[in-house]
């Protein structure tokens, strides 16, 4: 296999790994703030975490060229955390308008919880992860885009088994956190039997 095909399969082993076995939201707990808050309805989970894998993929390309084509050269690598935040916040509120503009009900559903991609770790985590593995480009965009789909499958399943609860008899003391943490652990559990699919 040459140089770029090696390297396309890396990215779809770490694309995979990201969606399953390297979840950034069930093995490093990142964004779980509105992974808890958001998964009340399966409409609305998958209006965030869509907007989430388009975010994640993105600012992540953008990140890494910010990185590697500025701040390196520079010698600014210590400037990364400040730099990535604005790229983020700046991605973000452009998804903010698109929504806005095109989906109205859907950017009322998601109410404070758009805002608040700009400040969600697993969207900061993916880029910095991304530096600290010290991923190439073509790499890096499987990786964002396995991330951000990742956090999807996770918070429409959760989403999927909370509108489930609704209609279950949950004992009082696990209502709310308490059995949504619980399934999050258990999820985590399922994806990590995925371990060892690709090599």
């Amino acid at each position: 296999m040459n140089g770029l095909g090696a390297e396309l399969w890396q990215a779809v082993v770490v694309c995979f790994a990201a969606v399953f076995t390297n979840n950034i939201l069930l093995t490093t707990f990142l964004g779980m703030c509105p992974f808890t808050s958001v998964s009340r309805e399966v409409r609305t989970a998958a209006g965030l975490g869509g907007a989430v894998v388009f975010v994640m993929t993105f600012t992540c390309l953008l990140n890494w060229m910010a990185y590697h084509w500025i701040l390196v050269p520079l010698g600014l690598e210590f400037f990364r955390f400040i730099l990535f935040i604005i790229i983020i916040a700046a991605f973000v509120q452009v998804v903010e308008m698109i929504l806005d503009r095109f989906s109205p009900r859907l950017y009322q559903n998601l109410g404070i919880f758009l805002p608040l991609i700009t400040v969600n770790c697993a969207i900061l985590g993916a880029s910095l992860f991304m530096v600290i593995r010290e991923y190439s480009l073509i790499v890096t965009i499987g990786y964002g885009f396995g991330s951000g789909l990742g956090w999807l499958l996770a918070i429409l399943a959760m989403a999927g088994i909370r509108q489930r609860f609704n209609e279950s008899r949950v004992p009082a003391g696990l209502q709310g956190p308490g059995i949504t943490l619980i399934i999050a652990g258990l999820m985590a559990l399922a994806f990590i039997g995925f371990t060892g699919v690709l090599s």
